[in-house]
């Protein structure tokens, strides 16, 4: 279990983006946004968010810590481009605040929060505890449009029930994370409640403005 969660959680993150982008990436490729540089853009840089995370928990998992720190700088740049690339998505198809649904009010939210999640991982960089709890929560934040995806290509097409379904696996993967601090640490860390806390936090305000 110490060993190999953050591998296997990384791993299933990844064939969630895959699975849940399977149309732009296998079948469906004529359609419009993958024409459309922004997206493509912005889905390369998260494919790679996502690849490198995989990469790097491999590293920690076979205690490879000297290749781990030095992939940290792509796993920075990529962030980086991860974050860019959503605001500027976000500011090209801009509605008004009371236009938005509550779930895309709440990615404006997580978008900010993956990005301050990701800098103090990289404060952190050397408390290891510390550093792969953030960077799993900033990397769980940003899951409603995979998921969203995913939930459309098992055939979920009632809302209520795709919500249901996002909500399952999200709460899932965050109570996975608690599940592990139990198992190795005895206790729940603070950074993993408070960011679970936070889910929910985002979701009330993005549900009640």
């Amino acid at each position: 279990m110490k060993k190999n969660y953050f591998f296997i959680a990384s791993l299933l993150l990844l064939l969630l983006s895959i699975f849940g982008f399977s149309d732009n990436l296998i079948w469906d490729l004529g359609q419009e946004s993958n024409s459309d540089p922004k997206f493509i853009i912005h889905g390369l840089f998260m494919f790679a968010w996502f690849i490198i995370f995989v990469v790097q928990t491999n590293f920690i998992r076979k205690g490879d810590y000297k290749t781990h720190m030095k992939w940290g700088i792509a796993g920075m740049v990529t962030a980086i481009g991860v974050f860019l690339s959503t605001v500027y998505v976000f500011i090209a198809i801009f509605e008004s605040w009371d236009a938005m649904a509550f779930y895309v009010k709440a990615n404006r939210f997580f978008m900010l929060s993956f990005a301050v999640f990701v800098v103090l991982g990289y404060l952190h960089r050397r408390e290891a505890t510390k550093h792969k709890r953030l960077i799993y929560l900033a990397s769980l934040l940003i899951l409603e449009p995979i998921l969203s995806r995913v939930s459309g290509h098992i055939g979920i097409e009632n809302f209520n029930y795709a919500a249901a379904f996002i909500l399952l696996v999200w709460n899932g993967l965050f109570v996975s994370l608690l599940v592990y601090d139990w198992m190795t640490l005895k206790k729940i860390h603070k950074i993993s409640w408070l960011g679970f806390m936070w889910f929910y936090i985002v979701l009330a305000i993005s549900i009640l403005t």
